[in-house]
């Protein structure tokens, strides 16, 4: 029998301290096709979540919709025009009906300015036109923050189990498995979600070591050795999120009629992630100490990279501090590499003075000033141009997906070589230096606007990788954001007895 099945694609990570909201633009300048012949062209044979619903069509026979692909780099709240046209395109798609499963590639930190919760949301609306039968699989980013109306109507939820994220097709695969058993009458999944009383835990996700390496093993024994249980998600959450259901948590997708057993698994993890919420396997340096380690002297081969994770526009900061870049050519630093500075009026500037020609740039904090410190005021030389800014990504990380920084421009500053992009856009691949003929590898010290995903792609060129706290708006110091929405009391922000999990 030919089962029919809605995919869709659907990704926002909202910081809800941004200044700046999060516009159907900027989905558009990432991605946002809704014709599924677009999105199997787009998308196919990308390790992303549409190739696992694409292949799995083909492996199980079913009728696949392709109904949505959507991204937007994170930023702000998602406003109304983006919300709704995200809904239009569902609605389109869910009109047809007769559906017999739904599978969806989420991330689980998304708040629009109507919901909190926007993923309950979107599950809420297709859940309502399905109905109550039709199994909903759900894959999630591993920094999601995972509600309790996402688990009541998903029957299974499966975060990736990678940082950086490479295993974003095979998650899906495994999630498309769960849904074709529970559409044959193999398994009949359910799905609940536990959290402790904290804003942080799992190492921030870090799946190298540490305490979130750990738990994905503990869950993948259960998960082997209990029949009932079909899948464990752990989610380290997204801190810079002011809703009530922010930080980390544990989904356990259960056999139905085995929800007690699965409350008890749930906790038993979720008092680990409790125990060891301070754990942070990975330090952030001060500028002072990271321009010491881009000016030592080393015996090691290949390029110090530095990730500027407080301006990361992947935990959606604006990406335009120029506090690194300072500190790097005040310290005179040679053969070095910054990419990306968003600023679309220097990009402009770059454009009229051609390259090859002189420029004078007031670069950097345009969106907030007061709290990234003032514009950078430079004198460089144009090394090149780009109109559109479109490189594909190597990988492993999102391997084969077409990126745009906008129009863009490689400026020379001192000995630095800094991309300026119109677009917002996280650096975690080497091919963002190769569209402007820089071989990462020759350089002496990488810079680059990310807290970890970079690895995947700079770590095997490095003589040794660093985070840098730059002051931006991915911070650590949790004190310095007005959460109101938050549940309190909570760890790290409130007092905290030790048995409060």
């Amino acid at each position: 029998m030919t089962r029919k099945v809605l995919s869709a694609e659907i990704a926002h990570e909202t910081n809800t301290f941004s200044l700046v909201p999060t516009t159907l633009e900027d989905f558009e300048n990432r991605l946002f096709l809704d014709d599924p012949n677009a999105i199997a062209m787009a998308l196919k044979g990308t390790n992303t979540e549409i190739t696992a619903h694409i292949d799995a069509a083909d492996v199980y026979g079913w009728d696949l919709r392709l109904a949505l692909a959507a991204q937007a780099t994170p930023g702000g709240k998602v406003e109304d025009k983006a919300w709704h046209a995200i809904l239009q395109r569902l609605d389109l798609a869910l009109a047809e009906g007769g559906y017999d499963g739904v599978i969806l590639g989420l991330h689980g930190a998304m708040v629009s300015m109507e919901h909190d919760d926007a993923e309950g949301a979107l599950l809420q609306r297709i859940r309502d036109q399905v109905g109550e039968d039709v199994p909903i699989v759900v894959t999630l980013d591993l920094h999601a923050n995972v509600t309790d109306d996402m688990a009541r109507l998903a029957n299974a939820i499966l975060p990736f189990r990678t940082y950086p994220h490479i295993d974003q097709a095979e998650i899906s695969r495994v999630a498309a498995d769960i849904l074709n058993r529970a559409m044959e009458g193999e398994i009949s999944p359910r799905c609940l979600v536990a959290r402790p009383a904290s804003l942080l835990g799992c190492n921030f996700g870090r799946t190298q070591e540490g305490p979130m390496a750990d738990m994905l093993v503990r869950a993948e024994r259960i998960t082997a050795s209990d029949p009932n249980v079909h899948a464990i998600g752990i989610s380290s959450g997204f801190p810079w999120a002011d809703v009530s259901f922010a930080g980390p948590s544990v989904a356990v997708t259960y056999e139905a009629g085995h929800a007690a057993s699965a409350w008890e698994t749930a906790s038993d993890l979720v008092q680990i992630v409790w125990r060891e919420r301070a754990i942070d396997t990975i330090p952030l340096l001060s500028l002072d100490d990271a321009v010491r380690r881009a000016t030592a002297v080393s015996p090691s081969t290949g390029p110090l990279v530095i990730g500027d994770t407080t301006d990361n526009p992947g935990g959606g900061a604006y990406g335009d501090s120029v506090r690194l870049l300072e500190a790097l050519l005040a310290a005179g630093v040679e053969n070095a590499g910054l990419a990306a500075v968003r600023d679309p009026e220097c990009v402009e500037a770059c454009f009229q003075a051609g390259v090859g020609r002189s420029v004078s740039l007031t670069l950097g904090s345009k969106v907030d000033p007061a709290g990234y410190g003032p514009p950078l005021t430079v004198e460089g030389n144009v090394a090149g141009l780009d109109d559109t800014g479109v490189f594909v990504a190597h990988g492993p990380m999102w391997a084969g997906v077409s990126f745009s920084l906008g129009r863009s421009a490689l400026v020379r500053i001192g000995g630095i070589s800094v991309v300026l992009s119109t677009h917002n856009i996280q650096i975690t691949d080497r091919a963002t230096f190769e569209l402007f003929g820089i071989d990462p590898a020759g350089l002496a010290v990488i810079a680059v606007k990310s807290s970890h995903h970079f690895r995947a792609g700079f770590e095997p060129i490095a003589r040794e990788v660093i985070l840098v706290d730059s002051g931006g708006l991915v911070s650590p110091s949790f004190d310095r954001f007005d959460y109101t929405n938050l549940r309190r009391p909570i760890w790290p922000l409130d007092p905290m007895p030790e048995d409060a999990a």
